[in-house]
C-alpha cells in the first residue's frame, strides 16, 4: 500500500467524517432514522459543481450547497412533524425526490470540475505537495466543524435537541418544542452531509448522480465503528468517535483493496462495508463477555480465598 493511497484514504475518510457527524445527529442524538443523506450528499455535490462551473466562487458555492442540504433535511422533518408521515418513510420520500432534483440541478448525469477552481486549489500553497495539503485542509475543516457542533450541543438549544431524542415526552413537559428541534436537527445534519458532498465533488474533480449511493451505510458504519473503539457518554468523545470511525473505515477499505493477497476489487466495496459493520457490532458484545468472564473468575478466586481463610 503506497503513501499516496494512505493520504488519499485519509482525505476521503475526513470528508466522510462530515457524513458520520450528520448520521450521529440524526440516528444517535435525535433517534431519527434519516435516509435523506443518500440524497443530500449528491445534492451538495451537484449544487457546488453547477455553481463552480458557472464561475461562482467555490467558497460561496460550498455554502449554498450546505443551505440546499439544510432545506432537504428540514423538508424531511416537516413531513414527519407537520404532516405526521412516519419518520423513516418521510426520509425515503425526500431521498427519492432528491434523485430527480439532483438531475434537474445538474442537467446531466455528471459535471466535471477538472479545470475549474475549487476550495482545495484556491488555498493550496506550492510549499506543500497537493496530495498532502488536501488531507491537512480537510482535517482543519473537520476540527472546526467538530468544535462548532460540540459548542452548539452544549447550548440551551443543543441540550433541548438532545433531550428531544432521549425522552421527547419529558422534553415536551419541560416546554421544549420537540417538533421544531427535530426539524432543526435534521437541517443541521443534512447541511453537514451536503458540505461533505460539496467537498467530495471538488476533491474528486466533479459531481455524479450516483455519488450518494450507500452514503447512509458508510455513515452508520463509521459511527458504529467509532463507538466500538471510543465508548463514552461525553459529547466531545462521541463526536470524536464518529470522526475516528470514518477515517478508520476508509483506511480499512483502502487496505482491503490494495493488499494483493486479499484479492478484493472496487466492486467488493459493499462486501467490505458489511464485514466492517458486522465486526463493529460484535466488538461491544465481545467486550461484555470478556468483562463478565473476568468478573466470574474474580468472584471464583475471591470465594475460594474466603473459604481457605
Amino acid at each position: 500500500m503506497s503513501i499516496y493511497s494512505l493520504w488519499g484514504a485519509l482525505e476521503i475518510g475526513l470528508i466522510f467524517a462530515l457524513v458520520a457527524l450528520s448520521v450521529l445527529i440524526s440516528f444517535r442524538i435525535l433517534r431519527f432514522p434519516d435516509l435523506t443523506v443518500d440524497g443530500s450528499f449528491p445534492l451538495g455535490g451537484a449544487v457546488a459543481a453547477v455553481l463552480i462551473a458557472a464561475d461562482v466562487n467555490p467558497f460561496v458555492a460550498t455554502l449554498v450547497a450546505m443551505g440546499a442540504g439544510a432545506c432537504a433535511g428540514a423538508l424531511t422533518g416537516w413531513l414527519n412533524v407537520r404532516l405526521k408521515v412516519m419518520d423513516l418513510l418521510a426520509s425515503i420520500l425526500v431521498m427519492i425526490a432528491l434523485y430527480s432534483i439532483n438531475l434537474r440541478v445538474m442537467g446531466a448525469p455528471n459535471i466535471p470540475l477538472i479545470t475549474d477552481p475549487t476550495v482545495f486549489t484556491l488555498l493550496h500553497t506550492e510549499s506543500i505537495d497537493d496530495f498532502v495539503f488536501r488531507p491537512l485542509l480537510m482535517l482543519l475543516i473537520v476540527i472546526v466543524v467538530k468544535l462548532l457542533l460540540d459548542g452548539y450541543l452544549k447550548t440551551e438549544s443543543g441540550l433541548a435537541m438532545r433531550a428531544t431524542g432521549s425522552n421527547p415526552r419529558m422534553a415536551r413537559a419541560q416546554g421544549v418544542a420537540t417538533g421544531g428541534m427535530v426539524i432543526l436537527g435534521l437541517a443541521i445534519a443534512n447541511a453537514l452531509c451536503a458540505l461533505g458532498g460539496a467537498l467530495f465533488a471538488q476533491s474528486q474533480g466533479g459531481a455524479d448522480i450516483s455519488m450518494g449511493i450507500g452514503t447512509i451505510v458508510i455513515g452508520l458504519a463509521a459511527v458504529i465503528l467509532g463507538e466500538s473503539i471510543l465508548s463514552s457518554r461525553n459529547i466531545l468523545v462521541i463526536t470524536l468517535a464518529a470522526i475516528v470511525g470514518a477515517v478508520l473505515y476508509r483506511f480499512f477499505v483502502a487496505l482491503a483493496l490494495n493488499v494483493d493477497f486479499i484479492g478484493l476489487q472496487a466492486q467488493d466495496l459493499n462486501l467490505i462495508t458489511a464485514v466492517l459493520v458486522t465486526v463493529a457490532l460484535v466488538i461491544p458484545l465481545l467486550k461484555k463477555r470478556l468483562r463478565a468472564g473476568a468478573r466470574a473468575v474474580k468472584g471464583t478466586v475471591g470465594g475460594a480465598t474466603s473459604r481457605k481463610g
